[in-house]
């Protein structure tokens, strides 16, 4: 079940763009001859619908950036994985469908992952609007591709990707191939941080890497876009029966998780607080919350080298400090608890590039050391479990999986250091 939703989006798990949903419309136009021609001249130039090499510039009907640099992030899979957000723009006078986009390796020419019809029409999403998913743009649309690679072992990290996004072109009536989007990878370990709970049966819920809630929240502040929940992780709590709650669901220290301690994950400077914010009845997201509420009482760590930690949604007159503190990895620094945009009690967690809890970019992270016991069956069955006080369906890992520097993938069940 969501954690939040303000304007089209504010918030832990279901925060979305807030750009302005754009609908499709069809409708007859005269296509202009020039720009017939223009594509009529494209085609000609590529026959084989392959970009040909060449230091000459050439005409594309689309145009593609990617929003913020990826990174490599190791998961508690075993695997790397590559997560950003590829910003594509229609710019001829007619409806575009997309047929297939791979992602490539800009030196070598290696594919790293090939998107077919069935999965471009879960991460095309026009106008960035989240619920909007469509492989089809209409004429000057723009669109953002929500992208995951996961690189197979034993493969080098590439130094920059690109994009060969083939589509059909309404205006020339025939699909076409475009190599765009270059970017840089960044290979840079990702900080390792210490636990930000003590104890067991903690669920990363909406965590990395499709689990969409957290990772499609992008929004469109000041005239920018930004996400800052990309590795986000909402932390639960479940008993040995596997549950999250029991009791009358409207209480939220029914909650496991409510009023568990919440420590620092590294030495750091107090740069964000609040602690004015009462609990928020738990089964349902409050209405017309303003966005300076977003995230509750919450507090934001400068850990050092550009990197903060935002802790959100913490209880009413728990928080142990206040702006300009220095504090150490381990101390306390709060209690989890149920404000701001939440429905549920939760602990939210990122890093991010700034201060800002949400005009900021969202940065990979690892922890240290900890514990896998389970994993979680799907994000509907959590749903329900919180929804309701029924057991999580889960899949225990026998014997528990005992990991070090990477980060905990959707729906792990984590034991922290006593």
């Amino acid at each position: 079940m969501p954690h939040a939703t303000l304007a089209p989006g504010l918030h832990c798990r279901t925060l979305a763009s807030q750009s302005q949903r754009v609908q499709r419309r069809r409708v007859r136009m005269r296509v202009p001859i020039w720009l017939l021609s223009t594509f009529v001249l494209l085609l000609a130039t590529f026959p084989s619908g392959v970009h040909a090499a060449s230091d000459n510039p050439k005409l594309t009907p689309l145009v593609a950036e990617i929003i913020a640099p990826p990174h490599v992030i190791p998961g508690s899979d075993g695997r790397r994985h590559i997560v950003y957000e590829l910003a594509v723009t229609n710019i001829t006078g007619g409806d575009v469908r997309f047929e297939k986009l791979k992602v490539v390796d800009a030196d070598s020419g290696a594919p790293l992952a090939e998107l077919g019809p069935d999965e471009l029409r879960t991460r095309v999403t026009p106008g960035a609007s989240r619920g909007n998913e469509n492989r089809e743009l209409a004429a000057y649309q723009f669109a953002v591709i929500f992208l995951h690679v996961v690189l197979a072992d034993g493969a080098a990290v590439p130094a920059r990707i690109t994009h060969e996004i083939t589509a059909f072109f309404a205006v020339i009536g025939a699909d076409m191939t475009v190599t765009i989007g270059e970017g840089a990878v960044v290979a840079k370990a990702p900080v390792a941080l210490g636990p930000p709970l003590r104890g067991k049966g903690y669920v990363a819920a909406d965590g990395c890497c499709d689990s969409i809630r957290h990772v499609r929240a992008l929004l469109s502040l000041d005239g920018k876009f930004y996400l800052a929940q990309r590795f986000a992780i909402d932390w639960e709590q479940i008993d040995d029966n596997n549950t999250l709650v029991v009791g009358d669901l409207k209480v939220p220290a029914n909650y496991h998780i409510y009023g568990k301690p919440i420590l620092a994950v590294a030495d750091g400077t107090v740069v964000g607080t609040r602690d004015d914010l009462q609990d928020q009845v738990p089964g349902a997201l409050p209405a017309n919350l303003p966005i300076d509420e977003a995230d509750g009482n919450f507090v934001v760590l400068d850990i050092g080298s550009g990197l903060f930690v935002n802790y959100a949604h913490m209880r009413p007159g728990s928080i142990k400090v206040k702006l300009g503190d220095k504090v150490q990895r381990g101390d306390q620094i709060g209690e989890v608890g149920n404000t701001g945009n939440s429905q549920a009690p939760h602990l939210h967690l990122h890093v991010m590039d700034s201060a800002s809890p949400l005009a900021s970019d969202g940065l990979p992270y690892v922890f240290d050391s900890f514990t896998i016991t389970a994993v979680g069956e799907a994000t509907e069955d959590f749903d329900m479990a919180e929804a309701t006080g029924s057991p999580m369906t889960l899949t225990p890992r026998v014997p528990p999986q005992k990991l070090e520097d990477v980060l905990p993938l959707d729906l792990s069940v984590v034991d922290w250091p006593q």
